[in-house]
């Protein structure tokens, strides 16, 4: 993977104009631009004061979504050491689309809201900030918890949490707190669902697609614009990004930010799009199993043979609802990835 260093533009509380600097390169050893714990970390040992990452500047020779030198606008919680610092172009204060958690003071107030709903036993720590979400980790004393924040263009996560729990509680995170665009979440203990076993897909996949048959009906978030022949399945809650990653090795599915409302053969086209060739014929199956035992007179298996397109425009339609609803410098992250998504349902025979 190609390795990542950083230079952050730092605004500081004391400084006349909110800015006081840009700091060397620094070396870090995660790629992704988005993860940022070990960026925050090197800098406090830099700086003096803890830090914020707000938001990526530039990349140069990065290739999305990792590796080269990354830019990002860094607000300091505190006098930094300006020993360290050294004198640079102030990042933009506003641009169109920019989040709200992007903005200086974004993360303080992510994390002041969080406060009133559990009592830290530590500082927080920024995991993750991009245009697409915000997530923190919180100490307590009954362990870790997450903060997470969302565009305004994605789904309600904390009401689609209670919807899926009223069906299958044991299908989701604890939800401790939600407000508008954020939500408060417990723990969920054992990693991810990668590497894929074939327990995960026989676990999680009929319990997603139980909820999916029960949910049908009345479109409960906005529906996909992509139309596809029904072979007898409903439209119903679509997770929206189904894989191994946003499992978790206990049963639980997380990240419900991205959901739609479409035909559910979507979902399960991210999963193989994602799993490894010798898996596609045991998800194919229990999926397809999964289905027939709710509605026997379907045919998911052709659904399966004719949802390729119509995943694809479905996913090139949401980047494209990306780059539309963030702001430029971070469209870099996203840049591309409409006209593969096209080129790819071009190759399909």
């Amino acid at each position: 993977m190609t390795e990542r260093s950083i230079i952050a533009l730092v605004s500081a509380p004391s400084a006349p104009s909110g800015f006081a600097g840009r700091t060397d390169a620094i070396g870090v050893s995660s790629p992704f631009w988005n993860q940022v714990h070990e960026v925050n970390e090197k800098l406090e040992q830099l700086l003096g004061v803890p830090t914020s990452v707000l938001r990526l500047v530039s990349v140069e020779n990065g290739r999305s979504p990792a590796g080269g030198l990354v830019t990002y606008h860094v607000e300091a919680h505190g006098e930094p050491d300006r020993t360290h610092l050294h004198p640079a172009d102030e990042p933009e204060p506003d641009a169109e689309h920019r989040q709200e958690w992007a903005r200086r003071g974004g993360p303080a107030e992510l994390v002041a809201w969080a406060d009133t709903q559990v009592e830290r036993t530590g500082p927080p720590v920024q995991m993750r900030t991009w245009n697409l979400s915000s997530v923190h980790q919180l100490p307590t004393a009954n362990g870790p918890v997450w903060l997470k924040a969302v565009p305004p263009f994605f789904a309600d996560e904390g009401m689609l949490i209670k919807t899926v729990a009223a069906h299958d509680p044991a299908l989701v995170p604890g939800l401790i707190a939600s407000a508008p665009h954020r939500v408060l979440l417990r723990d969920e203990p054992g990693g991810s669902g990668w590497p894929l076993e074939p327990e995960y897909v026989e676990d999680v996949v009929p319990r997603w697609v139980a909820v999916q048959h029960a949910l049908a009906g009345e479109p409960l978030v906005r529906p996909t614009p992509v139309p596809m022949p029904d072979f007898g399945l409903p439209d119903t809650l679509l997770h929206g990004d189904f894989h191994p990653g946003n499992w978790r090795a206990n049963g639980k599915i997380i990240d419900w930010s991205d959901a739609s409302w479409g035909h559910p053969a979507l979902d399960v086209c991210r999963l193989l799009e994602v799993a490894r060739p010798e898996h596609h014929e045991l998800i194919s199956r229990v999926w397809t199993e999964a289905w027939l035992r709710h509605r026997p007179q379907s045919r998911p298996r052709e659904a399966l043979e004719v949802a390729q397109r119509a995943y694809l425009l479905h996913s090139a339609v949401k980047i494209q609802e990306f780059l539309d609803n963030i702001e430029e410098s971070e469209r870099i992250y996203h840049l591309g990835g409409v006209e593969i998504e096209l080129r790819t349902i071009r190759e399909l025979r």
